[in-house]
């Protein structure tokens, strides 16, 4: 088969590599609009159950990803300059461009085509299979009738390096005097973080940070999280606010043509799988062909009925997980553990019980504060 792969981000790289393994005398071809390293972002986290399904399910990928990842058993929680640590909520992370240059010469070196510099106007033509991986913004997506639906988060956010290097994944909770501010922070290396920036938009609007330009912005948010920073300056990529779209779309495969990681659905980047589901499409997608064989039609029937169950699971969850954000000032009233606990349920799918057996000490905590408010009650 000839296969073309539009998008060199993780969802296409890592098909396009289990795809040649899988299928060597394939040809597939990696095309991409932007130069060679060229990425946005800083870096990408996964939980630790994002990286066991990755171990199970391409142990030799796993292992290349976690020799170059930052690790850590917890989760904090800072509110009021209280921090809270939740035992058992493990991450890991990784520079998106380490990512991203692990997963291209893993491709090259099994003998897949990699072209840069490859904007395309429309679908490419010629091929048996057409995989839209180019993210977002797809061109793929745009061109054919896949019916996208994208509603808008209200919260703006800005997404920020910094040259202060975190303990672990922690969500900090800062009141500015225009209002309330989160910033969720985790070191991707041993000398960078990600630092995102999240607030209302009346917060926003109030600070005047529709009007600041790229240096005032930054200027604005290091003097918020001064405690946090410590001195250390915010790094800028391409890191403009916006608002986060939920996508999704109706239809996953037209004819020939197939979409996944952010081009089919996003996940919102609170609850860490955007890339896990990224990767795991193309796990599924690979997979689907050695069911079908070169039959595509069969191919991306079984992808969509393997897949499409799983998505929208995780999807509904990462959706929880950002409409909890939307209320950031009703949540900034609660007490720093009443805060950490309603966001560790956020979601609908932690329940005490499984807090209980994930979190021992968090909840043991937690216990132990409702037992003092019923006594003093």
């Amino acid at each position: 088969m000839r296969v073309a792969i539009v998008g060199a981000g993780p969802a296409g790289l890592f098909f396009a590599l289990l795809m040649k393994r899988a299928r060597p005398g394939d040809d597939l071809v990696v095309l991409e609009q932007n130069p060679r390293d060229a990425t946005f972002g800083f870096g990408v986290v996964y939980s630790q159950g994002a990286l066991g399904f990755l171990a199970r399910d391409e142990p030799e990928m796993h292992a290349r990803l976690a020799a170059a990842m930052e690790s850590w058993p917890i989760q904090r929680i800072v509110h009021r300059d209280v921090a809270v640590d939740i035992d058992g909520n493990g991450f890991s992370a990784i520079a998106r461009l380490k990512l991203l240059q692990i997963l291209a010469d893993a491709c090259q070196g099994s003998g897949v085509r990699l072209e840069f510099n490859r904007a395309l106007a429309g679908v490419p033509g010629g091929f048996d299979l057409v995989v839209g991986a180019d993210g977002l913004n797809s061109t793929v997506r745009g061109k054919l009738a896949f019916q996208p639906r994208i509603e808008w988060l209200t919260n703006k956010f800005v997404w920020y390096g910094t040259t202060k290097v975190f303990d672990c994944l922690t969500l900090t909770f800062r009141e500015s005097r225009h209002g309330p501010f989160v910033a969720h922070h985790y070191r991707y290396s041993p000398t960078m973080s990600t630092f995102i920036v999240e607030c209302e938009e009346a917060s926003w609007r109030r600070a005047g940070l529709d009007r600041m330009s790229d240096a005032e912005s930054r200027a604005y948010c290091e003097a918020v999280f001064a405690k946090d920073l410590g001195g250390e300056p915010l790094v800028s990529n391409k890191s403009i606010w916006r608002n986060f779209p939920l996508l999704t779309n109706d239809t996953w495969f037209v004819g020939n043509t197939v979409l996944i990681g952010d081009a089919l659905r996003t996940g919102h980047f609170s609850i860490g799988s955007g890339t896990r589901l990224a990767m795991d499409d193309a796990i599924a997608l690979a997979r689907a062909f050695d069911h079908a064989g070169d039959d595509v039609a069969e191919a991306l029937r079984e992808f969509e009925r393997q897949r499409r169950p799983v998505v929208e699971k995780l999807v509904a969850a990462a959706n929880r997980s950002s409409y909890w954000y939307e209320q950031l000032s009703d949540k900034m009233r609660l007490d720093p553990w009443q805060l950490a606990y309603d966001y560790m349920t956020r979601s609908g799918r932690m329940s005490d019980e499984r807090l209980e057996q994930e979190a021992p000490r968090f909840m043991g905590a937690i216990r132990a504060r409702r037992r003092s408010a019923a006594a003093g009650s």
